[in-house]
């Protein structure tokens, strides 16, 4: 039985993501920053597959914490970096602020960079070959102008993604990005409306709903079920289509 660590899996696509991992048969170390009444819930819910789940608090952005973290997980075999933030308010680009940048900067890529780092060198030191997920975004290579911060974010996950691709294949590491799209969450429940549309009536994606959770969680299951053992550094879209470009 193998171990996943996921961050951010107290709400949203890492409760998604930590579910179906319990449902495909592994333990899981659940992470969550401040809601430890929901991330107990999702332990709850991990353990009614008869695998074992543990909630351990950490604010990714924190050296400290990300320490804490991965020595309170044990071993792992596989790291799902899932946790992050939109910006406090949706600015203009000619009016967004250093402090909303060095918040989402520090959660979306400096925390996952880090972790990265720290739960690769415990692979290699114990022998583990194992699996790195990073879930990234469609703001990743479509541009919102009233978060920049938020896509600048998630296109430096893309980066990361292929530098420890690149570093760890040699200790029998792999790693993706699993880029989600239009997924419902409570980030995305305050532009339900403009969604709706954009999916419904517009029709953005070629398969008209919203994502789900889910369709995340899926998506790492089959990472973690060892069904893509000669990619790394692959980029997983699960966005309905949205990156398919048409006339």
């Amino acid at each position: 039985m193998t171990t996943a660590l996921v961050t951010g899996a107290s709400r949203g696509i890492g409760r998604g993501i930590a579910l179906a991992l319990a449902a495909a048969g592994h333990d899981v170390v659940v992470n969550y920053a401040r809601n430890a009444a929901a991330a107990e819930e999702v332990v709850k819910q991990i353990e009614e597959y008869g695998v074992r789940g543990r909630p351990v608090q950490a604010d990714i952005s924190l050296a400290a914490d990300r320490r804490r973290l991965v020595d309170e997980a044990g071993p792992i075999d596989l790291l799902v970096n899932n946790a992050g933030v939109a910006p406090d308010v949706r600015a203009d680009l000619l009016d967004a602020t250093e402090e909303s940048f060095d918040r989402v900067i520090g959660i979306n890529l400096k925390g996952p960079y880090f972790l990265t780092q720290l739960v690769a060198q415990q692979m290699i030191a114990t022998g583990v070959p194992g699996k790195i997920i990073t879930i990234s975004s469609v703001s990743a290579y479509a541009p919102s102008t009233n978060r920049g911060d938020y896509c600048l974010a998630k296109a430096g996950l893309a980066m990361m993604t292929k530098l420890y691709a690149a570093r760890l294949a040699e200790h029998g590491i792999t790693v993706y990005e699993v880029r989600p799209g239009i997924i419902a969450t409570d980030m995305t429940g305050p532009v339900k409306a403009k969604y709706d549309r954009l999916i419904h009536e517009d029709g953005i994606t070629p398969i008209r709903r919203w994502g789900q959770p889910e369709d995340v969680g899926k998506a790492v299951v089959a990472i973690a079920q060892g069904l893509l053992p000669f990619s790394t550094g692959q980029v997983i879209d699960v966005d309905g289509g949205f990156h398919i470009r048409t006339l």
